[in-house]
Protein backbone atom coordinates (compact mmCIF):
# COMPACT_ATOMS: atom_id res chain seq x y z
CA UNK A 1 0.00 0.00 0.00
CA UNK A 2 1.45 3.33 -1.07
CA UNK A 3 1.52 6.24 1.35
CA UNK A 4 0.10 9.34 -0.34
CA UNK A 5 0.58 12.68 1.38
CA UNK A 6 -0.10 15.48 -1.10
CA UNK A 7 -2.28 14.44 -4.02
CA UNK A 8 -2.85 16.66 -7.05
CA UNK A 9 -6.16 15.79 -8.72
CA UNK A 10 -6.55 17.48 -12.10
CA UNK A 11 -10.09 18.07 -13.31
CA UNK A 12 -11.41 17.45 -9.83
CA UNK A 13 -14.49 19.58 -10.39
CA UNK A 14 -15.61 17.47 -13.34
CA UNK A 15 -17.86 14.42 -13.27
CA UNK A 16 -15.50 11.57 -12.41
CA UNK A 17 -12.99 13.76 -10.58
CA UNK A 18 -15.45 15.25 -8.11
CA UNK A 19 -16.84 11.81 -7.33
CA UNK A 20 -13.28 10.53 -6.81
CA UNK A 21 -12.44 13.33 -4.37
CA UNK A 22 -15.65 12.66 -2.46
CA UNK A 23 -14.90 8.93 -2.26
CA UNK A 24 -11.29 9.52 -1.22
CA UNK A 25 -12.11 11.94 1.60
CA UNK A 26 -15.33 10.36 2.86
CA UNK A 27 -15.08 6.63 2.15
CA UNK A 28 -11.38 5.71 2.11
CA UNK A 29 -10.15 5.30 5.70
CA UNK A 30 -6.63 4.30 4.61
CA UNK A 31 -6.08 7.68 2.94
CA UNK A 32 -4.99 10.41 5.35
CA UNK A 33 -3.35 12.87 3.00
CA UNK A 34 -4.31 16.17 1.39
CA UNK A 35 -6.04 16.71 -1.96
CA UNK A 36 -5.26 19.65 -4.19
CA UNK A 37 -7.88 20.06 -6.91
CA UNK A 38 -6.60 21.82 -10.04
CA UNK A 39 -9.44 22.71 -12.39
CA UNK A 40 -9.96 25.34 -15.08
CA UNK A 41 -13.74 25.34 -14.41
CA UNK A 42 -14.61 25.21 -18.10
CA UNK A 43 -18.18 24.38 -19.16
CA UNK A 44 -18.10 20.86 -17.64
CA UNK A 45 -16.44 21.78 -14.35
CA UNK A 46 -18.57 23.15 -11.53
CA UNK A 47 -17.37 24.36 -8.15
CA UNK A 48 -20.81 23.48 -6.72
CA UNK A 49 -19.99 19.80 -7.25
CA UNK A 50 -17.63 19.93 -4.27
CA UNK A 51 -19.29 22.61 -2.15
CA UNK A 52 -19.82 20.34 0.85
CA UNK A 53 -16.25 19.01 0.59
CA UNK A 54 -14.91 22.57 0.62
CA UNK A 55 -17.03 23.39 3.66
CA UNK A 56 -15.93 20.29 5.56
CA UNK A 57 -12.31 19.94 4.49
CA UNK A 58 -11.31 23.25 2.84
CA UNK A 59 -7.97 24.60 4.03
CA UNK A 60 -7.18 21.36 5.87
CA UNK A 61 -7.33 18.26 3.71
CA UNK A 62 -8.82 19.88 0.60
CA UNK A 63 -7.49 22.81 -1.45
CA UNK A 64 -8.76 24.24 -4.72
CA UNK A 65 -6.53 25.84 -7.35
CA UNK A 66 -8.17 27.49 -10.36
CA UNK A 67 -5.99 27.19 -13.44
CA UNK A 68 -5.05 25.53 -16.72
CA UNK A 69 -3.00 22.33 -16.85
CA UNK A 70 -1.24 23.78 -19.92
CA UNK A 71 0.12 26.68 -17.85
CA UNK A 72 3.58 25.33 -17.03
CA UNK A 73 4.68 27.99 -14.47
CA UNK A 74 1.37 27.67 -12.63
CA UNK A 75 1.54 23.86 -12.58
CA UNK A 76 5.10 23.95 -11.25
CA UNK A 77 4.11 26.46 -8.57
CA UNK A 78 1.47 24.01 -7.32
CA UNK A 79 4.01 21.18 -7.17
CA UNK A 80 6.28 23.40 -5.07
CA UNK A 81 3.60 24.99 -2.89
CA UNK A 82 2.01 21.71 -1.82
CA UNK A 83 5.01 19.36 -2.17
CA UNK A 84 3.01 17.14 -4.51
CA UNK A 85 3.96 13.45 -4.41
CA UNK A 86 1.03 12.03 -6.42
CA UNK A 87 -0.77 13.19 -9.56
CA UNK A 88 -4.16 11.73 -10.48
CA UNK A 89 -4.90 13.09 -13.91
CA UNK A 90 -8.61 13.25 -14.72
CA UNK A 91 -8.64 16.58 -16.57
CA UNK A 92 -9.67 16.13 -20.20
CA UNK A 93 -11.97 17.25 -22.95
CA UNK A 94 -14.16 14.18 -23.24
CA UNK A 95 -17.14 14.52 -25.56
CA UNK A 96 -16.90 12.88 -28.99
CA UNK A 97 -19.41 15.21 -30.69
CA UNK A 98 -17.54 18.26 -29.44
CA UNK A 99 -14.26 16.81 -30.72
CA UNK A 100 -15.76 16.39 -34.19
CA UNK A 101 -16.94 20.00 -34.27
CA UNK A 102 -13.82 21.48 -32.67
CA UNK A 103 -10.80 19.16 -32.31
CA UNK A 104 -8.25 21.84 -31.38
CA UNK A 105 -9.38 22.10 -27.74
CA UNK A 106 -8.96 18.32 -27.38
CA UNK A 107 -5.40 18.41 -28.68
CA UNK A 108 -4.55 21.30 -26.38
CA UNK A 109 -5.99 19.88 -23.17
CA UNK A 110 -5.58 16.15 -23.65
CA UNK A 111 -2.17 16.11 -25.35
CA UNK A 112 -0.40 19.34 -24.40
CA UNK A 113 -1.95 19.41 -20.94
CA UNK A 114 -0.81 15.88 -20.21
CA UNK A 115 2.66 16.67 -21.55
CA UNK A 116 2.88 19.75 -19.31
CA UNK A 117 1.98 17.76 -16.20
CA UNK A 118 4.33 14.90 -17.07
CA UNK A 119 7.27 17.15 -17.75
CA UNK A 120 6.68 19.24 -14.63
CA UNK A 121 6.54 16.05 -12.56
CA UNK A 122 9.69 14.70 -14.23
CA UNK A 123 11.71 17.82 -13.48
CA UNK A 124 10.45 18.38 -9.93
CA UNK A 125 10.61 14.72 -8.86
CA UNK A 126 14.12 14.23 -10.21
CA UNK A 127 16.86 13.96 -7.59
CA UNK A 128 20.01 16.08 -7.74
CA UNK A 129 21.97 13.19 -9.27
CA UNK A 130 19.42 12.71 -12.01
CA UNK A 131 17.61 9.64 -10.67
CA UNK A 132 13.85 9.68 -10.14
CA UNK A 133 12.24 9.58 -6.72
CA UNK A 134 10.52 6.28 -5.93
CA UNK A 135 7.96 7.66 -3.44
CA UNK A 136 5.94 9.45 -6.14
CA UNK A 137 3.29 8.42 -8.66
CA UNK A 138 1.62 9.79 -11.79
CA UNK A 139 -1.69 8.06 -12.49
CA UNK A 140 -3.37 8.76 -15.82
CA UNK A 141 -7.10 8.23 -16.41
CA UNK A 142 -7.98 7.16 -19.95
CA UNK A 143 -10.77 5.56 -21.92
CA UNK A 144 -11.59 2.33 -23.73
CA UNK A 145 -12.28 4.42 -26.84
CA UNK A 146 -8.56 4.43 -27.64
CA UNK A 147 -8.94 0.78 -28.72
CA UNK A 148 -11.39 1.55 -31.51
CA UNK A 149 -14.39 -0.60 -32.30
CA UNK A 150 -15.20 -4.25 -31.62
CA UNK A 151 -17.29 -6.64 -33.67
CA UNK A 152 -20.00 -8.81 -32.18
CA UNK A 153 -17.53 -10.81 -30.08
CA UNK A 154 -14.30 -10.25 -28.18
CA UNK A 155 -13.09 -7.83 -25.52
CA UNK A 156 -10.54 -5.07 -25.12
CA UNK A 157 -7.54 -6.18 -23.06
CA UNK A 158 -4.53 -4.23 -21.89
CA UNK A 159 -2.60 -5.51 -24.93
CA UNK A 160 -5.23 -4.59 -27.54
CA UNK A 161 -3.71 -2.40 -30.24
CA UNK A 162 -4.84 1.22 -30.27
CA UNK A 163 -7.17 2.19 -33.11
CA UNK A 164 -8.84 5.53 -32.24
CA UNK A 165 -11.65 6.70 -34.55
CA UNK A 166 -12.48 10.24 -33.35
CA UNK A 167 -10.41 13.34 -32.51
CA UNK A 168 -11.32 12.72 -28.87
CA UNK A 169 -10.08 9.13 -28.77
CA UNK A 170 -7.02 10.04 -30.84
CA UNK A 171 -6.10 12.75 -28.33
CA UNK A 172 -6.50 10.32 -25.43
CA UNK A 173 -4.44 7.68 -27.24
CA UNK A 174 -1.71 10.28 -27.70
CA UNK A 175 -1.73 11.13 -24.01
CA UNK A 176 -1.58 7.43 -23.08
CA UNK A 177 1.50 6.99 -25.24
CA UNK A 178 3.14 10.06 -23.68
CA UNK A 179 2.55 8.70 -20.18
CA UNK A 180 4.16 5.36 -20.99
CA UNK A 181 7.00 7.08 -22.87
CA UNK A 182 7.85 9.11 -19.74
CA UNK A 183 7.98 5.86 -17.80
CA UNK A 184 10.25 4.08 -20.26
CA UNK A 185 12.44 7.06 -21.16
CA UNK A 186 12.77 8.95 -17.88
CA UNK A 187 11.80 6.38 -15.26
CA UNK A 188 8.81 8.44 -14.12
CA UNK A 189 6.68 6.20 -11.86
CA UNK A 190 3.34 5.90 -13.65
CA UNK A 191 0.20 3.81 -13.72
CA UNK A 192 -2.58 4.07 -16.29
CA UNK A 193 -6.21 2.97 -16.42
CA UNK A 194 -8.62 2.70 -19.35
CA UNK A 195 -12.27 2.69 -18.34
CA UNK A 196 -15.57 1.97 -20.03
CA UNK A 197 -18.51 4.40 -20.06
CA UNK A 198 -19.17 5.96 -16.65
CA UNK A 199 -22.55 7.02 -15.32
CA UNK A 200 -23.73 8.47 -12.03
CA UNK A 201 -24.24 11.74 -10.16
CA UNK A 202 -22.72 15.06 -11.27
CA UNK A 203 -22.34 13.98 -14.91
CA UNK A 204 -22.55 16.81 -17.43
CA UNK A 205 -25.94 16.78 -19.18
CA UNK A 206 -24.56 16.37 -22.70
CA UNK A 207 -23.70 12.70 -22.02
CA UNK A 208 -26.19 9.98 -22.91
CA UNK A 209 -27.72 8.97 -19.57
CA UNK A 210 -28.18 12.41 -17.96
CA UNK A 211 -29.30 13.87 -21.31
CA UNK A 212 -32.00 11.24 -21.62
CA UNK A 213 -33.08 11.62 -17.99
CA UNK A 214 -33.48 15.38 -18.27
CA UNK A 215 -35.19 15.23 -21.65
CA UNK A 216 -37.70 12.76 -20.23
CA UNK A 217 -38.38 15.03 -17.26
CA UNK A 218 -38.81 18.04 -19.54
CA UNK A 219 -40.96 16.29 -22.15
CA UNK A 220 -38.39 16.67 -24.92
CA UNK A 221 -37.44 14.29 -27.69
CA UNK A 222 -34.96 11.49 -26.94
CA UNK A 223 -32.39 11.58 -29.79
CA UNK A 224 -30.96 8.16 -30.64
CA UNK A 225 -28.10 7.77 -33.12
CA UNK A 226 -28.74 5.43 -36.05
CA UNK A 227 -30.87 2.51 -34.98
CA UNK A 228 -29.75 2.57 -31.35
CA UNK A 229 -27.78 -0.65 -31.85
CA UNK A 230 -24.38 0.65 -30.71
CA UNK A 231 -23.17 -1.26 -27.66
CA UNK A 232 -21.34 0.15 -24.65
CA UNK A 233 -20.02 -1.33 -21.44
CA UNK A 234 -21.17 0.74 -18.44
CA UNK A 235 -19.58 1.17 -15.02
CA UNK A 236 -21.03 3.15 -12.11
CA UNK A 237 -18.78 6.10 -11.29
CA UNK A 238 -18.18 5.07 -7.67
CA UNK A 239 -17.13 1.61 -8.84
CA UNK A 240 -14.75 3.19 -11.34
CA UNK A 241 -13.24 5.37 -8.65
CA UNK A 242 -12.77 2.45 -6.27
CA UNK A 243 -10.85 0.77 -9.10
CA UNK A 244 -8.71 3.88 -9.61
CA UNK A 245 -7.90 3.88 -5.90
CA UNK A 246 -6.94 0.19 -6.07
CA UNK A 247 -4.51 0.92 -8.92
CA UNK A 248 -3.03 3.93 -7.14
CA UNK A 249 -2.66 2.12 -3.84
CA UNK A 250 -1.48 -1.29 -5.07
CA UNK A 251 -0.98 -1.30 -8.85
CA UNK A 252 2.38 -2.15 -10.40
CA UNK A 253 4.47 0.76 -11.66
CA UNK A 254 4.54 1.00 -15.45
CA UNK A 255 1.37 -1.07 -15.86
CA UNK A 256 -2.04 -0.27 -17.29
CA UNK A 257 -5.34 -1.65 -16.04
CA UNK A 258 -8.67 -1.88 -17.84
CA UNK A 259 -11.70 -0.91 -15.74
CA UNK A 260 -15.09 -2.14 -16.92
CA UNK A 261 -18.51 -3.02 -15.64
CA UNK A 262 -18.99 -6.35 -17.41
CA UNK A 263 -22.21 -4.68 -18.41
CA UNK A 264 -22.90 -4.40 -22.15
CA UNK A 265 -26.04 -2.70 -23.40
CA UNK A 266 -27.37 -1.63 -26.77
CA UNK A 267 -28.27 2.04 -26.52
CA UNK A 268 -31.92 1.40 -27.32
CA UNK A 269 -32.20 -1.34 -24.67
CA UNK A 270 -30.49 0.88 -22.11
CA UNK A 271 -33.03 3.57 -22.94
CA UNK A 272 -35.86 1.10 -22.37
CA UNK A 273 -34.66 0.37 -18.82
CA UNK A 274 -34.05 4.05 -18.15
CA UNK A 275 -37.54 5.03 -19.30
CA UNK A 276 -39.11 2.61 -16.81
CA UNK A 277 -36.97 3.92 -13.94
CA UNK A 278 -37.61 7.60 -14.70
CA UNK A 279 -41.32 6.98 -15.20
CA UNK A 280 -41.51 5.17 -11.86
CA UNK A 281 -39.55 7.75 -9.86
CA UNK A 282 -41.06 10.85 -11.51
CA UNK A 283 -44.62 9.57 -11.84
CA UNK A 284 -44.66 9.75 -15.65
CA UNK A 285 -46.33 7.57 -18.29
CA UNK A 286 -43.65 5.32 -19.86
CA UNK A 287 -45.69 4.88 -23.05
CA UNK A 288 -45.74 8.63 -23.63
CA UNK A 289 -41.98 8.81 -23.05
CA UNK A 290 -41.47 6.07 -25.64
CA UNK A 291 -43.30 8.23 -28.18
CA UNK A 292 -40.60 10.91 -27.86
CA UNK A 293 -37.78 8.66 -29.14
CA UNK A 294 -36.36 10.22 -32.30
CA UNK A 295 -33.80 8.44 -34.46
CA UNK A 296 -31.19 10.84 -35.81
CA UNK A 297 -28.37 10.56 -38.34
CA UNK A 298 -25.51 8.51 -36.97
CA UNK A 299 -22.37 10.17 -35.62
CA UNK A 300 -19.38 10.15 -38.03
CA UNK A 301 -16.98 7.32 -37.15
CA UNK A 302 -19.38 5.94 -34.54
CA UNK A 303 -17.77 2.87 -32.96
CA UNK A 304 -20.02 -0.18 -33.05
CA UNK A 305 -19.21 -1.89 -29.76
CA UNK A 306 -16.99 -1.51 -26.70
CA UNK A 307 -16.45 -4.29 -24.19
CA UNK A 308 -13.82 -4.43 -21.46
CA UNK A 309 -11.95 -7.45 -20.12
CA UNK A 310 -11.09 -6.35 -16.58
CA UNK A 311 -9.65 -9.69 -15.43
CA UNK A 312 -6.21 -8.15 -14.83
CA UNK A 313 -7.36 -5.69 -12.17
CA UNK A 314 -9.62 -8.36 -10.68
CA UNK A 315 -6.87 -10.98 -10.46
CA UNK A 316 -4.03 -8.66 -9.38
CA UNK A 317 -5.82 -6.13 -7.17
CA UNK A 318 -9.03 -7.88 -6.17
CA UNK A 319 -11.34 -5.26 -7.70
CA UNK A 320 -14.69 -5.86 -9.34
CA UNK A 321 -17.83 -3.73 -9.74
CA UNK A 322 -20.02 -3.44 -6.68
CA UNK A 323 -23.21 -2.10 -8.27
CA UNK A 324 -25.71 -3.71 -10.58
CA UNK A 325 -26.67 -1.62 -13.59
CA UNK A 326 -30.29 -1.24 -12.50
CA UNK A 327 -29.31 -0.17 -8.96
CA UNK A 328 -26.79 2.30 -10.33
CA UNK A 329 -29.37 3.76 -12.71
CA UNK A 330 -31.93 4.09 -9.92
CA UNK A 331 -29.44 6.00 -7.77
CA UNK A 332 -28.48 8.17 -10.74
CA UNK A 333 -32.08 9.07 -11.63
CA UNK A 334 -32.87 9.84 -7.97
CA UNK A 335 -29.87 12.18 -7.81
CA UNK A 336 -30.93 14.15 -10.90
CA UNK A 337 -34.46 14.47 -9.56
CA UNK A 338 -33.16 15.96 -6.31
CA UNK A 339 -30.50 18.30 -7.70
CA UNK A 340 -32.18 20.71 -10.09
CA UNK A 341 -30.16 23.67 -8.79
CA UNK A 342 -26.90 22.00 -9.82
CA UNK A 343 -28.37 21.05 -13.19
CA UNK A 344 -29.67 24.55 -13.92
CA UNK A 345 -26.32 26.04 -12.99
CA UNK A 346 -24.20 23.80 -15.15
CA UNK A 347 -26.51 24.12 -18.16
CA UNK A 348 -26.15 27.88 -18.27
CA UNK A 349 -23.41 30.02 -19.78
CA UNK A 350 -21.01 28.47 -22.27
CA UNK A 351 -22.84 25.15 -22.38
CA UNK A 352 -26.15 26.81 -23.24
CA UNK A 353 -24.52 28.92 -25.94
CA UNK A 354 -22.81 25.86 -27.45
CA UNK A 355 -26.02 23.88 -27.54
CA UNK A 356 -27.95 26.72 -29.15
CA UNK A 357 -25.24 27.27 -31.76
CA UNK A 358 -24.98 23.61 -32.74
CA UNK A 359 -28.41 22.17 -32.06
CA UNK A 360 -30.76 25.16 -31.85
CA UNK A 361 -32.58 26.68 -28.90
CA UNK A 362 -34.22 24.42 -26.38
CA UNK A 363 -37.86 24.12 -25.52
Amino acid sequence: MRSLKNVLVTGGSGFIGCNFIRVLLNKTPDFNGRIINLDALTYAGNALSLAEIDTKHGGGRYFFEHGDICDRPFVESIFDKYEIDTVIHFAAESHVDRSILGPEAFIKTNVMGTYTLLDAARNIWKRAGGSMREDVLFHHISTDEVYGSLGDTGYFTETTAYDPRSPYSASKASSDHLVMAYYHTYGLPVTLSNCSNNYGSYQFPEKLIPLMILNMLEGKNLPVYGGGKNIRDWVYVEDHNSAVWAVIAKGRIGEKYNIGGGNEWENIKLLSVLIDIVADQAGLDPDKIWETITYVKDRPGHDRRYAIDFSKIKDELGWEPGSTFEDGLKKTVAWYLKNREWIDGIRSGEYKNWVEKNYGKRG
